[in-house]
C-alpha cells in the first residue's frame, strides 16, 4: 500500500516542491538563527543566491559539532514555548545533540513514519510490538505515533525483559515487531530456548527494523529464525534530521525510499565535500525543508551510501538510498587498510557454522595494529574437535582476507557466550 500521493509524483513535481520549500526554509533560518547567518555570510552566500535547486551546493555544510556548539537551543528557529517535544542523543563524548519539535513538526514526523510503515507492509489490522527503548531516543516514539496513525494497535513493550516480550507476543497476538535487527535476532534465540518456535508459535510476520544497519546476510538470518514468510524491512533516520521516517524499504527490497518532499538528499565525497553524481557511493548529506523547530541545511550524516533515481516496481517515484555500507567516522584504518564493520559482518553471516553475534577488538602491539574477531559457534559440538575448529578458523580468515585485504585473528567461542544488546549493538572496541 502507498500511503501518500507525494510518493508517486514526477521528478519535476518533486523538485518544484523541494525548491519552494528550500527557499522558505533558508529565509527562516537566516532571519532567526545567528549561527546559520554567520556560516552563510562567511562563505558569501545569501538567500537570493539560491536561484535553483542546484544552487544548494553553494550553501555550507552543517555538522554534529554545530549542534553541540549551540547547545541546547541555539539552532532552533522557534521560541522554547512553541516546542511540544524535546529529544536528545547522548553520543559518546561531550554535550548531547538536542532536537525539538513543534506541533506541526510532530504531524509531519507522524506522516513520514506512516509512509515507511506502509512501505514495509504494515496495515490497520496489525498489532505492533515496539521493542525499542522509550525515552530520549527518537526511535520508539517515532514508530509509535506513525503506526497508531495508520490504525495499528501498538504494544509499547520497550526493550529488555526478553522473556516477557515473548509472552506479550503470544498473549497479545503481535503481528509486527519494531526493534534493532540484533535485538530481533536475540528475541528469536531466547524464544527457542523457551521452547517457542518464532516461525510457528508466534504471529509476527512483519519486522520494521532500524537503529542500526541490516546487511543482506543478517536479513537471511532473520528469515531463518522468524520464518521465510516474514516481511523484514529496514528504515533510516537520525534524531538530528527527525528520527525514524527519513527513508524506508518497500517490499521490493531495492533500497530505502526517501521522503523527498521533506528531505533533500545529496551524496558527497567525504574527504573533499564534492557532490557526486547519482549512483556513486559517498557520504549522505540531508537538508530538512519542512521542519519548523530545527531545520538543518546540508547536514553531514556520516553514513556511506548511494542514490538511485529510477522509479521502483512498487509504484513509488521517490529516490532510493542503498542500505548503509558504513560510516565515514567509524571506518577503521588497520595497517593502512580502510575497514567497515559491515564488511566483516557480511563475511561472518555467510558462514553457516557460526551465529549472528560477534565482537571486533582492535589493538596496537609492538607499534602494529591487530584485529581480533570473536565469533560464536552455531553448534557447541564443534568445540569437541580441534581439527574442525582449526579448519573453520582458516575458512573465516581466508574469506575475510579476500574481502578486506588483511589478516585478522579469529577466536571461536561457545554459543551464547558473547554479550547481547537490547538496543543498538556495540560490536567494535578500539583500544589503540
Amino acid at each position: 500500500m502507498i500511503w501518500a500521493k507525494e510518493e508517486t509524483l514526477t521528478r519535476q513535481e518533486i523538485e518544484e516542491i523541494q525548491f519552494t520549500r528550500l527557499k522558505d526554509t533558508l529565509k527562516r533560518i537566516y532571519d532567526k538563527v545567528a549561527a546559520y547567518r554567520e556560516k552563510m555570510d562567511a562563505v558569501g552566500v545569501g538567500c537570493e543566491d539560491i536561484k535553483s535547486l542546484d544552487d544548494i551546493t553553494k550553501l555550507p555544510f552543517t555538522v554534529k559539532q554545530d549542534l553541540r556548539d549551540n547547545y541546547p537551543y541555539g539552532l532552533f528557529t522557534v521560541p522554547k514555548k512553541e516546542l511540544v517535544r524535546i529529544h536528545a542523543s547522548s553520543g559518546t563524548t561531550g554535550k548531547p545533540t538536542v532536537v525539538g519539535y513543534t506541533k506541526n513538526d510532530m504531524d509531519m514526523w507522524t506522516e513520514c513514519v506512516s509512509r515507511i510503515a506502509c512501505m514495509g507492509g504494515a496495515t490497520a489490522d496489525d498489532v505492533a510490538q515496539i521493542s525499542f527503548g522509550y525515552g530520549m531516543f527518537t526511535g520508539a516514539l517515532g514508530l509509535h505515533y506513525g503506526l497508531e496513525n495508520i490504525g495499528a494497535s501498538v504494544v509499547p513493550a520497550s526493550c529488555g525483559n526478553t522473556q516477557k516480550q515473548i509472552m506479550y507476543m503470544q498473549d497479545f497476538g503481535a503481528t509486527l515487531l519494531v526493534a534493532t535487527p540484533s535485538y530481533a535476532l536475540h528475541i528469536a534465540e531466547v524464544a527457542r530456548d523457551m521452547g517457542v518456535d518464532p516461525s510457528k508459535d508466534l504471529n509476527v510476520k512483519i519486522g520494521l527494523f532500524g537503529g542500526e544497519g541490516m546487511t543482506e546476510p543478517m536479513r537471511e538470518e532473520m528469515y531463518r529464525l522468524w520464518g521465510s514468510d516474514m516481511k523484514a524491512t529496514q528504515n533510516y533516520g537520525m534524531s538530528e534530521l527527525i528520527g525514524p521516517g527519513v527513508s524506508g524499504e518497500c517490499l521490493e527490497l531495492c533500497g530505502m525510499h526517501i521522503n523527498e518532499d521533506h528531505f533533500i538528499p545529496e551524496i558527497i565525497d567525504p574527504d573533499t565535500g564534492e557532490v557526486l553524481p547519482p549512483g556513486e557511493k559517498g557520504e549522505l548529506v540531508v537538508t530538512c525543508i519542512t521542519k519548523e523547530a530545527l531545520p538543518l541545511i546540508r547536514y553531514r550524516t556520516g553514513d556511506i551510501t548511494r542514490l538511485f533515481y529510477e522509479p521502483c516496481k512498487c509504484g513509488r517515484t521517490t529516490v532510493r538510498m542503498e542500505n548503509i555500507s558504513g560510516r565515514s567516522d567509524d571506518m577503521l584504518v588497520i595497517r593502512g587498510v580502510n575497514v567497515f564493520p559491515s564488511q566483516i559482518e557480511e563475511v561472518l553471516l555467510n558462514v553457516k557454522e557460526i551465529g549472528a553475534h560477534y565482537e571486533i577488538l582492535v589493538e596496537r602491539k609492538n607499534y602494529l595494529d591487530t584485529m581480533e574477531i570473536k565469533v560464536e559457534l552455531a553448534d557447541e559440538t564443534l568445540l569437541d574437535s580441534y581439527a574442525k575448529l582449526g579448519e573453520l578458523e582458516k575458512k573465516i580468515k581466508f574469506s575475510l582476507k579476500t574481502v578486506l585485504g588483511l589478516d585478522a585473528m579469529i577466536k571461536l567461542v561457545a554459543p551464547r557466550s558473547l554479550k547481547r544488546f537490547e538496543g543498538k549493538a556495540r560490536r567494535v572496541t578500539d583500544l589503540r
